[in-house]
């Protein structure tokens, strides 16, 4: 079941917000789910021209806000795969009956950014992708942890990837990761977009989200911007 059901919103909100900036400020490091430090892949993505990449790890608001601060991102877009468009909606997906995940749309100009530093970044701050069908307090299969490739490419990257992730154990367990060819996307309602740039002091966003943004800042500086590309700046362009 989602805990961001918006008719409960205001009900977490009250009963949660205070314990949860609490534990924040007492021990931060215990705030989402802690970064691995983890290899590059060593096979990669030869592409050119705009790409796209669709991941699903958890609440799509942190895995939006983590690759809008992500140079060579042009857009990151919050909405669902996995199931049909007639159930691409929040609250039929929060049932977990959709086989929708809540994803997460990327599209990158791998002049700046390659497919296998997006996987690299989805694995090490992002998420953790050994939890399988949740992620920190969100439980459900549309949370779970996914790749949708667009490209033959782009699943051999991912699947060598894991592969080499889970030989070396940088992990204690096996990745979970499922990684599948994309069938479609479909956009989250507006309300779902740019949510943590337009709400940092919401609890959930304060201690689950904002720590992967700084983990992004911290661990892949050569990767991290400070102004996010939002969505609502990419539609005033286009």
């Amino acid at each position: 079941m989602s805990r961001r059901s918006l008719s409960r919103l205001s009900l977490y909100a009250a009963t949660i917000g205070a314990l949860a900036v609490a534990a924040f400020a007492v021990a931060p490091s215990l705030a989402a789910e802690d970064a691995v430090i983890i290899p590059p892949p060593a096979t990669d993505a030869h592409e050119t021209g705009v790409q796209t990449a669709v991941l699903s790890g958890g609440c799509f608001w942190g895995v939006q806000g983590v690759f809008q601060h992500t140079a060579g991102v042009v857009s990151a877009v919050s909405g669902y795969s996995g199931g049909s468009k007639a159930t691409a909606e929040y609250e039929t997906v929060s049932t977990g009956t959709t086989g929708h995940a809540e994803s997460v749309e990327i599209k990158y100009n791998p002049q700046k950014i390659s497919y296998g530093k997006i996987l690299q970044i989805f694995f090490s701050v992002v998420h953790d992708p050994t939890q399988l069908n949740r992620q920190g307090p969100d439980t459900g299969t549309q949370y779970r942890s996914a790749i949708f490739t667009t490209s033959d490419e782009q699943k051999n990257v991912a699947d060598a990837y894991i592969g080499q992730l889970n030989a070396a154990k940088v992990y204690k367990k096996p990745i979970v990761t499922k990684v599948g060819a994309l069938q479609a996307f479909y956009p989250a309602e507006g309300y779902h977009q740019d949510y943590l740039t337009l709400h940092p002091n919401q609890p959930y966003i304060a201690y689950n989200d904002i720590p992967k943004v700084e983990n992004l800042k911290k661990i892949f500086a050569e990767s991290y911007i400070e102004k996010p590309t939002l969505v609502s700046s990419t539609k005033a362009t286009n």
